[in-house]
């Protein structure tokens, strides 16, 4: 039973954030059948098996050859020498991947006289490398099937890539996006047909047409609360539901909260035959609209070559791409929808190309296909509907086959390579320089397309990675160059010993550096950058990625960026004076929650969670390493006494003395802080709340204090018997165990351990406070948080407090050092998660908040990125695609930039943005890539500076700003201009020993009288 399949969550973490524990389950009890292992079928069997179904089958006739090596990353050369079957080569490299998924192999051929009966095993069928009527003979028998055996095939042909689903006649699809449901405040509805919802704070309901909604704790027309309706959008902030006008719907007074609901769908599939005829196509890039069909013709007119010769076309052969071409022409005559434009010459690319096979797009397709397997498992996301044709022609020559000697096979592991783009393409990617940053999800998956394609493998070539991470079993799951052993070792070593494997060839050389500021001088100067070629981003934070942005832009170097979350992914083209770069554009800020709303006001779980996490932190982070720093300090605990007592001030004394005072020494006195702070955090934050603002409290206007958003609290009764209320207990007691040096056993949390204690402990009643509770939501933080004044009688309390403390018996365990935790979300065993669960699920009861599971707790508290094999594999696959053309010197409109989200599944191409250039007249202006040099001497002045542009470029010099300095600036006090224009650069900039440029900021004085910034000045000493 699938309710029964338990999920290793150490292993499928970051995956189950992406498809949920129920589809998890349906993938654990699933069986997958994958015909044809070459470079595509082992793409899409690799993904299937770290995704963890029940059991792959993997089914090949054919020897692995030296050819295989150059796509298929499972095949060594000892596979080819020993003439070893492909799937057997491949099955325990596969195994290797997953424990919990089986793997069988079949040996014997799929051909149009196999018996299919074998195929009922199967929930899918995934067919590569087969015969146009083999694929409709299966295609066939997996329809007639009851229930329907999910079908897909997939082929690479040199340069082209092609996909197609079909999920038969009724297809279940319970979640079509796999987006969180958008909850929205409401601030209207309008008495009208059809009624009018307004969300408040004009915050944008991000429905679509067609959703469907639910409503809540609306008041007045309550007739909508509990009820589901399709909306019609009207504005992103407005959308219309049924007819309100009606005595059945009261009038709309305050408060409500619409929420989007997840309604199941059902698709209808068309069977392959009658997809033949009339295609229902992607399309992919717009730039290329006519593609789609025009693949499709060549495809089906490449399978009647193949029938009628028993051969694919001779390599960049033009008399066999001019008998495809015919074919071609005479299957559109045949098509319910002909195209009137055929396109000759890609038709007679994919001929050219197609005993190619171009390992990148394997990349790409077979993490679509394998994302598309999953889905017919699990009917999470939308299945493509219903055929994908990808291609790569920009990397071809127009040649129209002439001149094709170095497009011919030589009988090594690159022919599949050498097939598409030719040997002199191959030789010049052997011999460059690439550095990647990054060896995780996308970095491991980019070493293999790496080793395929042979980059660095030349005599000049050459490889270097950077990862300042260790491997930890979380990463088994999609860096698929990792395994158990690994765990713990440097990401980057492990992967650079891994990917030889692949190909021994490869030169590569690891680091453990990350690539900051901090190590510019160290590692990664200026002349590093300069002596790559390649520069490629694999990495999971903007911060980086901004930082190596900029160091490209700086030394004038491609960059290759792109990232994953979930099932989105991008890819950017980065190329010195033709695109814009990673930084020309700026994604949206995180939304940051107001202090007020954390501390008092919580309308979300997800305020809720914010604030569990904040006081995760505050107690058992910060407050122990102020105690730390206190006496490290303050060593001598008598004078620290006798000062207090005194009423003299020492920095944090009364907090720390608190802390002294609180400190737990044994296990009962664990248990009891814990006791204490839920009644202070969950009882006694109600009642003061309600105390300072009672129910009926009103604002200026006369309307109520406590409406939406605002939520009026409950105090929480604590109860032993309350699974939620003992959570807290036993993750706090732990915690505060475990930051005071208090040794605890596990079993010391079982509840019938703990009631015991609880029973005996005695919490402090409720008192009103008159401190100032905060309700400005604009009051930044260190404005609502005030430094306490301390008054003489409370530092002379804290000091005779400490003095009781310092002559108990239990003084030194309480003087010793505290041990602050450090946060780790991926360990289960710590009760962090524990903790910050249990608070959130608990305030969120207080605030009649609906609660969250522990896995969305454990996302949001731990900001952790989504992610699953599938987009990772696709991203790095089109990423190594733009590489083979950046070698290439392409003009803009051959790159493609990328936003892929295969849950939709949507691949979206587009030309990347041109570099922004800035005129400062005419003929006269620079982009962000440009950088005006001046060469200086030990004598040169700041006058002959500034007069070098006025010389040069006819413009005078308004400000020069060195970082922060500014060096020259005629605003300054006339007296200070005098003084440093006859100053010499080196004495205004103090090079440090041994720097030889430094790179300034010049504004000038355009021709109307504007001051504009130029571009980078860099200035070099000529020491």
């Amino acid at each position: 039973m699938a309710s029964e399949v338990e999920i290793d969550d150490s292993l499928y973490s970051r995956q189950r954030y992406v498809l949920g524990d129920s589809a998890m389950k349906r993938m654990a009890t699933s069986n997958v059948l994958v015909y044809g292992l070459g470079g595509l079928g082992i793409e899409i069997a690799k993904n299937i098996v770290l995704a963890g179904v029940k059991s792959l089958t993997i089914q090949d006739r054919n020897t692995a050859t030296v050819t295989d090596l150059g796509t298929q990353f499972f095949l060594r050369e000892s596979d080819v020498t020993s003439k070893k079957n492909r799937a057997e080569s491949s099955a325990g490299r596969l195994a290797e991947l997953n424990p919990y998924v089986s793997i069988h192999t079949l040996t014997y051929p799929l051909t149009e006289d196999t018996d299919l009966s074998y195929l009922v095993q199967f929930q899918c069928v995934i067919l590569c490398e087969c015969s146009l009527n083999v694929q409709l003979k299966v295609n066939k028998y997996c329809r007639q099937q009851t229930p329907q055996i999910k079908f897909i095939s997939s082929d690479v042909f040199g340069v082209f890539g092609s996909v197609f689903c079909d999920f038969g006649d009724a297809f279940d699809v319970f979640d079509s996006t796999g987006e969180e449901p958008k909850d929205v405040f409401i601030s209207n509805i309008t008495k009208e047909n059809p009624g009018v919802v307004t969300t408040m704070d004009r915050r944008i309901h991000g429905c679509e047409c067609g959703d469907t909604v639910t409503f809540k704790e609306v008041r007045g027309m309550t007739a909508l609360n509990g009820k589901q309706f399709k909306i019609k959008v009207l504005t992103p902030f407005k959308f219309s539901i049924c007819d309100t006008s009606g005595p059945e719907f009261g009038q709309y007074e305050a408060e409500g909260i619409v929420t989007q609901i997840k309604v199941p769908t059902v698709m209808k599939f068309g069977c392959l035959e009658s997809q033949l005829k009339a295609p229902s196509l992607a399309i992919p890039d717009l730039c290329k609209f006519d593609a789609p069909i025009n693949i499709h013709l060549g495809i089906l007119a490449l399978h009647q070559f193949c029938e009628r010769h028993k051969r694919k076309p001779n390599v960049w052969c033009p008399n066999d791409a001019s008998e495809m071409l015919l074919i071609a022409k005479d299957v559109n005559s045949r098509m319910e929808n002909k195209t009137d434009s055929i396109d000759e010459l890609l038709i007679k690319h994919l001929s050219y190309t197609s005993q190619g096979c171009l390992a990148p797009l394997c990349a790409a397709i077979g993490g679509f296909v394998a994302q598309e397997g999953l889905k017919a498992m699990t009917g999470k996301f939308s299945p493509l509907n219903q055929m994908l044709y990808l291609d790569a022609t920009e990397l071809l020559p127009t040649m129209d086959g002439a001149g094709n000697e170095q497009f011919q096979p030589k009988g090594d592991r690159y022919d599949s390579l050498r097939m598409c783009i030719g040997e002199e393409k191959r030789r010049r990617l052997a011999d460059i320089h690439l550095f990647m940053v990054g060896c995780g999800a996308i970095g491991c998956e980019m070493l293999k397309n790496y080793a395929l394609l042979g980059i660095g493998s030349g005599s000049k070539g050459k490889i270097t990675i950077t990862d300042n991470d260790i491997i930890e079993k979380s990463n088994l799951n999609r860096q698929f160059l990792f395994r158990p052993h690994h765990i713990r070792r440097p990401k980057s070593t492990i992967a650079a010993q891994s990917v030889k494997e692949i190909n021994s060839a490869l030169k590569i050389e690891a680091h453990q550096q990350k690539v900051a500021p901090q190590t510019e001088d160290s590692h990664y100067n200026d002349a590093f950058f300069e002596s790559q070629d390649i520069i490629v981003n694999a990495l999971d934070n903007l911060e980086a990625r901004r930082y190596v942005d900029s160091r490209c832009v700086t030394t004038q170097r491609a960059l290759l960026e792109s990232g994953t979350m979930g099932t989105k992914g991008h890819v950017q083209v980065i190329v010195p004076h033709i695109t814009e770069s990673y930084n020309s554009q700026r994604d949206p800020a995180d939304e940051e929650f107001p202090y007020c709303t954390l501390k008092s006001f919580p309308a979300t779980i997800e305020h809720c969670i914010q604030w569990a996490r904040d006081k995760f932190e505050q107690m058992f982070v910060q407050k122990p390493n102020l105690y730390n720093k206190f006496w490290s300090t303050n060593s001598n605990i008598q004078a620290v006494i006798e000062t207090l007592i005194k009423g003299g001030h020492l920095e944090s004394a009364v907090k720390v003395c608190k802390l002294a005072e609180t400190r737990p020494v044994d296990w009962v006195g664990c248990v009891t802080q814990a006791r204490i702070k839920f009644e202070k955090y969950f009882n006694h934050k109600a009642k003061q709340l309600l105390h300072c603002f009672p129910l009926d409290t009103t604002i200026e206007d006369g309307s109520p204090f406590w409406q939406s958003p605002k939520r009026a609290p409950t105090p929480l009764e604590f109860k032993a018997d309350d699974s939620l209320h003992m959570s807290f207990i036993r993750s706090s007691a732990r915690l505060y165990a475990d930051i005071s040096g208090v040794s605890w056993k596990p079993e010391y949390l079982l509840p019938e351990n703990l009631k015991p204690i609880l029973d005996t402990i005695s919490v402090p009643a409720f008192r009103p406070s008159n401190k100032k509770i905060e309700t400005n939501e604009s009051a930044p933080r260190e404005e609502v948080v005030e430094p306490m004044v301390i008054s003489g009688d409370e530092l002379e309390q804290s000091g005779h407090k400490l003095k009781v403390i310092y002559q108990s018996a239990s003084a030194g365990q309480v003087f010793s050092q505290m041990l602050p935790v450090e946060f780790e979300k991926d360990d289960d065993t710590n009760g962090h998660i524990d903790f910050i669960a249990a608070s959130a699920n608990l305030r969120a009861q207080m605030y009649s908040i609906e609660n969250a599971d522990r896995l969305k707790i454990k996302r949001i508290a731990g900001h952790i990125v989504p992610a699953i094999a599938t987009t990772t594999a696709a991203i790095s696959g089109l990423v190594s695609l733009e590489i083979i053309k950046v070698i290439d010197h392409l003009p803009i409109e051959k790159y493609k930039n990328c936003f892929l989200n295969l849950a939709l599944p949507l691949i979206l191409l587009s030309e990347p943005g041109p570099a922004e250039k800035t005129v400062i007249r005419d003929g006269l202006s620079f982009t962000m890539w440009d950088n005006w040099e001046v060469k200086g001497n030990i004598s040169f002045t700041l006058q002959q500076f500034l007069a070098h542009f006025k010389e040069k470029y006819g413009f005078t010099a308004t400000s020069v700003v060195c970082g922060v300095k500014i060096v020259y600036m005629p605003i300054m006090a006339l007296h200070v201009h005098k003084k440093r224009l006859p100053q010499t650069m080196v004495k205004l900039l103090k090079p440090s020993r041994g720097q030889k440029y430094v790179d300034l900021i010049v504004a000038f004085e355009d021709d109307a009288g504007n001051d504009i910034p130029g571009p980078p000045i860099r200035y070099y000493f000529g020491l």
